[in-house]
């Protein structure tokens, strides 16, 4: 799965990465180390611009919110539960189906943090001795230091107790999609701790190599059975795992020391 990330980089930075040819200044948002759901995050999609007098998809760096509210939805009070849409079913879920087949985007970020229960902690567990067993968080990201470009989806919402001009009639949420983990050798893995990303947890976000960005946000692919093929897990070996500080467990934690990799897992959550 995926519930939190890093997404520290610059817009302009995006921009150049992305090839984004608009993005408003006053939608830009601070370095973010700990992103959770229903905060505001950057996506890139294409899509025409609104009042524009040609109707060719435009790339797009834009700012969402995390958590996805389908377009019938009657309140938004679920996106905070619709984080996540599996591979798997993407296409044919009431939720993201729509959303698949027509409103795809991209979620960059530095890498995302996921969370193992200690090896000890987890035999407590099931001798049922600890029912809150301390979990290790993990950094995962590209060993090669570049974006990691999430699969998302992002869909619009009206709220209909709102005048057409209210600034907050329209919600434009988004949503990340996620593939089984990979079960082959990290690219880089640490000394004492999980081997593989499968190892971490059985899930994490299905990422995009440059390769495929421009078929995954063009908008004129629309048929299902042909959008699946772009939901194949990257080649393996290109990530790397680290343990961070347990600090990144408390969302109102929020700085670039998040990120900072420990020699060893902190104690009592040894993998």
């Amino acid at each position: 799965m995926c519930g939190r990330y890093a997404s520290s980089r610059r817009p302009e930075d995006l921009a150049g990465i992305f090839e984004v040819e608009k993005w408003e200044p006053e939608e830009t948002l601070e370095p973010d180390y700990n992103v959770a759901p229903t905060k505001e995050v950057y996506a890139v999609l294409d899509r025409p611009l609104k009042d524009a007098d040609s109707p060719r998809p435009v790339r797009q760096l834009r700012k969402l919110k995390w958590g996805l509210v389908p377009s019938w939805a009657k309140t938004p009070e679920g996106g905070a539960r619709m984080i996540n849409a599996r591979a798997e079913t993407v296409h044919e879920k009431p939720s993201y189906r729509r959303a698949f087949a027509a409103r795809r985007c991209i979620l960059p970020a530095d890498g995302y943090y996921e969370w193992v229960t200690g090896k000890d902690e987890r035999e407590l567990e099931v001798e049922g001795k600890k029912k809150r067993p301390r979990k290790q968080p993990y950094f995962v990201l590209p060993a090669d230091g570049s974006v990691f470009a999430m699969a998302g989806l992002y869909e619009f919402w009206r709220d209909r107790t709102l005048p057409d001009d209210h600034p907050q009639a329209w919600w434009v949420t988004c949503s990340v999609i996620t593939t089984e983990a990979e079960k082959t050798p990290l690219a880089v893995a640490p000394a004492d701790g999980p081997h593989t990303l499968a190892d971490i947890h059985p899930r994490m976000p299905l990422m995009l190599t440059p390769d495929r960005w421009d078929s995954w946000l063009d908008p004129s692919r629309t048929d299902p059975d042909d959008l699946r093929a772009l939901l194949t897990p990257p080649p393996a070996g290109l990530m790397r795992a680290y343990p961070v500080s347990t600090a990144v467990s408390n969302v109102r934690n929020n700085g670039a020391e998040l990120l900072k990799e420990l020699e060893a897992p902190e104690e009592g959550t040894l993998f």
